[in-house]
């Protein structure tokens, strides 16, 4: 692990980033969006064919009657931080991360 990884009292650790939420599992039931103070995620709708439908604004109409189900969709990676707050909250586990220093290699 690179030394550039340490806690304020110089513990090692690395940040690890969110970097896909596996739609298939995501309940979307934003937990993991409530704890990250960075907008790295955001609820997404999607059809009856599992198509994507586009980001939801809160409002159940947004979909013209095409919304099947909601589910979480990382669309601003860079702004993670590697806190992992994200994952420890979510019940399917259906997020991946991956560490600092894999992705810089």
């Amino acid at each position: 692990m690179p030394d550039a990884f340490k806690t304020r009292d110089g513990s090692s650790w690395e940040p690890s980033y969110l970097t896909t939420i596996d739609g298939g599992t995501c309940i979307g039931c934003g937990r993991c969006y409530k704890v990250c103070s960075r907008g790295v995620m955001h609820l997404y709708g999607v059809d009856d064919e599992g198509k994507i439908l586009g980001r939801s604004s809160g409002d159940d109409d947004d979909f013209d009657g095409e919304l099947n189900r909601m589910i979480m969709v990382v669309d601003n990676a860079g702004a993670c931080i590697g806190c992992s707050a994200c994952s420890r909250v979510c019940p399917k586990n259906c997020q991946t991360h991956v560490e600092a220093s894999a992705l810089a290699a």
